[in-house]
């Protein structure tokens, strides 16, 4: 029995449940999220979102352990007993403030994070595919978790019209129009970490200029290449038997 009743699920909002849970599945596949972090999505036409309770597993998430919470943290529907992640309000607040923004995902990958912990070296675009934040990626000063709604306004007030951010010390959130691209975007967010780490190994660094992003944007296409990696990770993830092949994704 739930502690909140559910009303009856259409397929939309069943499929949307299936697409959380792989998109989480699939970052702890990718090595991007571990045992903390958490994927959530906007149900449309309702002031509220999914999300995974604090004490699922991220490497065992199903669509029916999500909670519908409204963008103050409350719960208005889940199995009974469990209870919203610690930083609900980081969710809550994003989707309040941003009617662009479907999809959000935090994580804690830790060499990305490194270019929170050093002077004068922010992470900048080196990789193509990272023209996504273009308009700069902020660090948001205070480490601390975002577990009520003041501190997620003020990771609002950081994140600004941007796509992405670092918490220093602490994180990353991306953010984007669907599951779907959030799952795109967070891997090509660490891949452009990782690639500008391992340059700078090399020597000095070279990052994209605005001509290199300029030419870029020209034949880019957003929408097929999301649809593209996603299908990519999920049917490969489904033939190795880490996401159920029968999830209608």
């Amino acid at each position: 029995m739930n502690q909140h009743a559910a009303p009856a699920r259409s397929n939309s909002d069943l499929q949307l449940r299936m697409k959380v849970a792989a998109c989480t599945l699939l970052i702890v596949r990718e090595k991007i999220m571990n045992y903390s972090g958490h994927v959530s999505a906007r149900l449309p036409g309702r002031d509220a979102f999914l999300i995974q309770p604090i004490d699922v597993p991220r490497s065992g998430l199903r669509p029916d352990h999500l909670l519908v919470c409204d963008y103050d943290g409350k719960i208005l529907e889940g199995p009974e007993g469990q209870r919203a992640p610690a930083e609900v309000s980081l969710h809550g607040e994003i989707l309040r403030a941003r009617p662009d923004v479907n999809s959000v995902a935090h994580f804690h990958h830790d060499l990305t994070n490194s270019f929170t912990l050093v002077e004068d070296v922010p992470l900048r675009v080196v990789k193509n595919h990272a023209i996504r934040w273009k308009s700069g990626i902020p660090v948001h000063a205070d480490p601390a978790h975002v577990a009520n709604p003041a501190l997620g306004r003020a990771v609002v007030g950081t994140l600004g019209p941007h796509h992405a951010m670092q918490i220093r010390a602490h994180g990353q959130v991306i953010t984007a129009e669907s599951v779907e691209a959030v799952l795109n975007d967070s891997i090509h967010f660490v891949e452009n970490a990782q690639a500008m780490y391992h340059a700078a190994v090399l020597g000095k660094l070279k990052p994209l200029s605005d001509a290199d992003i300029a030419s870029f944007e020209t034949y880019f296409q957003r929408g097929r290449h999301v649809n593209k990696l996603w299908r990519f990770y999920v049917e490969s993830a489904q033939s190795e038997g880490g996401v159920p092949a029968d999830w209608d994704i």
